[in-house]
């Protein structure tokens, strides 16, 4: 087997994701499953629900997630990787236990899983390898022979993710009218989470205090730096440029990251911004914090502002994405043989660490997380 195509040890790809609803019945259902154990009234879940209930109970992000299954599979098959591709989400079918005891009873034991989340932070990466243990933890009381999964390492800042949003800001720009384009603000978005996640969010070196952010805040600010230094390669304008936040949630007295959209756009507005590009990059699809967040809200926003505003795409299934994910994996898959391969990474931050050293984006309570230097098995039921 070419060395540029050899997977092993692995023997199957798992896409973990987060899930959303198919229908106005799924939705509290769905809800209940993000949230469950903070002991949030059904009531409220339903309040909660009604930004999926604008769009028919269906969240985008299940069928996104098909289609970059498909064109990963389209991928490995036109570059002559043999490996199956299998799918699981965290909160909604299909489930990450289910997939997880398919892929064991298919045969398969030396895993590597992607997470749909490009950066460190606790409900990015550490709660997906939470999780992962859970899942392994299920099938071991089931009786079953348990895998090794690997998770791949975070990839912000890997050219099959970076470049095509750059060319969705591009793109986004010359729908901007021709009045106001050169003078366009970038605004580049992602999910706010709460201060203290962010400054314990990556390896204990990343740990920050004072608000400072982390690696979640670090690796944002160096991605969004690469796609403006491109935009201004591309077009000959410095586009000024900030990144901002969205889609907070939780107790309104925690402290989150700031200043989100609205709040910014309207700070834009007043300072005479011409018009604003909105480029979503904290998120790998178009799911319901963009589509609702964004499309609606924020827009809505700038329309009452009188402010033009375009917003720019995802990375989605774009095939240099999936090419980018088959990198990630054969990367991988050389350093398990023994191997030093190229890591392709832009900015000024490198390509990050294979395994999640003990302390990375350590969790609210303690609770056994998989793929990681401090993994050391499932327990022997798995955890209520």
């Amino acid at each position: 087997m070419p060395e540029q195509c050899d997977p092993r040890p692995y023997d199957a790809l798992l896409l973990l994701s987060f899930g959303g609803p198919e229908g106005p019945d799924d939705v509290v259902p769905f809800l209940e499953n993000v949230t469950r154990g903070r002991g949030i009234p059904r009531e409220r879940l339903k309040e909660v629900g009604q930004h999926y209930f604008l769009f028919g109970g269906v969240s985008p992000i299940n069928a996104q997630n098909r289609e970059l299954l498909d064109a990963l599979r389209t991928d490995f098959a036109e570059n002559g990787l043999d490996l199956p591709v299998y799918w699981g989400n965290r909160n909604w079918a299909p489930y990450l236990t289910d997939t997880l005891r398919t892929m064991v009873q298919d045969g398969h034991r030396r895993i590597a899983v992607l997470a749909t989340s490009a950066y460190a932070s606790y409900s990015g990466c550490r709660q997906y390898r939470e999780n992962l243990a859970d899942a392994l933890a299920a099938l071991q009381a089931e009786g079953l022979e348990l895998p090794q999964v690997d998770k791949l390492r975070h990839y912000f800042n890997h050219p099959g993710f970076l470049r095509p949003m750059a060319d969705g800001v591009l793109a986004s720009l010359a729908e901007l009218p021709a009045e106001v384009r050169e003078g366009a603000h970038l605004a580049f978005t992602t999910h706010s989470i709460p201060t203290a996640a962010a400054d314990t969010s990556g390896t204990p070196a990343d740990h920050t205090r004072g608000g400072e952010g982390g690696a979640y805040v670090a690796q944002h600010l160096d991605a969004a730096r690469v796609i403006a230094d491109a935009v201004r390669a591309e077009t000959g304008v410095d586009h000024p440029w900030r990144l901002v936040y969205q889609s907070r949630s939780g107790a309104p007295h925690i402290p989150w990251l700031e200043p989100d959209i609205c709040d910014h756009l309207e700070e834009a507005h007043a300072a005479g911004v011409p018009a604003v590009v909105m480029a979503p990059i904290g998120f790998v699809s178009d799911h319901m914090e963009v589509r609702y967040d964004l499309d609606t809200e924020a827009t809505a926003k700038a329309a009452e502002l009188g402010l033009p505003v375009a917003r720019s795409a995802t990375v989605g299934a774009d095939p240099r994405f999936a090419a980018a994910v088959r990198d990630l994996l054969l990367e991988r898959a050389a350093a398990e043989r023994g191997g030093t391969p190229e890591r392709c990474a832009l900015g000024a931050l490198g390509a990050g660490h294979d395994l999640c050293p003990v302390g990375c984006c350590p969790a609210r309570t303690p609770r056994p997380a998989a793929a990681g230097a401090d993994w050391r098995g499932p327990v022997a039921e798995a955890p209520a």
